[in-house]
Parts: C-alpha cells; sequence; structure tokens
C-alpha cells in the first residue's frame, strides 16, 4: 500500500481491505454468525457460494400489542395518559401554596441620586452636546467620563459579604 503525502492513494480499497480483514476476524456478524466463523471459513473453499450462517437473518414478529396498565414503578407515576389528561385540573385545589408577600423596597439613599445623576448627564452629553452649547469635541469625553464614572460608582456600592449583624458560624441564609 502506498501512501501519498496525506493518506492512502486509493481509500476505497484501503477500506474494502480493513472491512474484509475485520469480518474474517468475526467483527460486524451477528451474533449466531461468529460462532460459525471458524467452521465455515475451513469450508468456504468453493468460490461465490455464500455459507448458510452469512445470511440475513429473518426479521422477528412484531410482539403482540397488550393493554395492561403500566407497571408503577420509578418510571412511571402510575397514572395513565388518560387519566392525567383528562382528570380535574390540580391547580383548582383550595390548599395551594401562598407565597407571603414581598418586603418593601429600601428607600433609595443620597448616593444613588446623585450616581443617577451623573448617569443621565454623561448620556445626554453624549446625546446632544449641541443643546447646552458645547461642541462635541469636548461633550464626547465628558459624556463618556460620566458614564464610566457612575457605572464605577454603582458597582461600589454592591454589597460584598454578609448582611450586617449576621453571624458568620450559622452557615448559608435563605
Amino acid at each position: 500500500m502506498s501512501r501519498g503525502k496525506d493518506g492512502p492513494e486509493d481509500v476505497d480499497a484501503t477500506f474494502a481491505e480493513i472491512v474484509a480483514d475485520l469480518r474474517a476476524a468475526g467483527f460486524g456478524l451477528p451474533e449466531s454468525d461468529t460462532a460459525d466463523t471458524a467452521d465455515t471459513a475451513d469450508t468456504a473453499g468453493t468460490a461465490g457460494a455464500e455459507p448458510e450462517s452469512r445470511r440475513t437473518p429473518e426479521r422477528p414478529a412484531d410482539p403482540p400489542a397488550v393493554e395492561a396498565p403500566p407497571e408503577p414503578g420509578w418510571r412511571s407515576g402510575g397514572t395513565s395518559w388518560d387519566a392525567t389528561m383528562f382528570s380535574d385540573d390540580p391547580a383548582e385545589d383550595d390548599e395551594h401554596y401562598v407565597p407571603p408577600d414581598p418586603p418593601p423596597l429600601p428607600r433609595p439613599k443620597l448616593g444613588a441620586f446623585l450616581i443617577l445623576l451623573l448617569f443621565l448627564a454623561g448620556l445626554f452629553l453624549l446625546i446632544l452636546p449641541g443643546a447646552i452649547g458645547v461642541g462635541p469635541t469636548v461633550a464626547t469625553p465628558l459624556g463618556i467620563l460620566a458614564l464610566a464614572t457612575s457605572i464605577a460608582l454603582l458597582l461600589l456600592r454592591v454589597r460584598q459579604g454578609p448582611p450586617p449583624g449576621a453571624d458568620p458560624s450559622t452557615g448559608a441564609q435563605v
């Protein structure tokens, strides 16, 4: 077998040779044929005759349909599809969980208002610099600086760590 720069020159012939070697070793045959492979290899001296064990096995008949309910197990809920789909809606029960009202939002502090004002000023300088009589060459850097400063201050206000008064030895708190 001669190899070129990237592989064998005749890929189909090489593949056919590999498949023939694997079939001779018994790979790719049904289980009933693999036991007869050694016996038929010795007696298959006649050319063109296919041994009986190499023929395609007949397709088994379809199993009869069973109308029995499914056995309860870890994969089934124990109820049939009709009972699940056509029964009453379990969401209409009166005994369901009602979550408590959420806590009120905290009041914004002066720092939050200043950050919001700085953010809006930066947007205003970027979108409409001529409205306050400033040229775009001055307003663009000032607007970008105001936006970057407001985002940085907003991120610095995010609390890291446990809330005040929490005991770190109690573990996770929900």
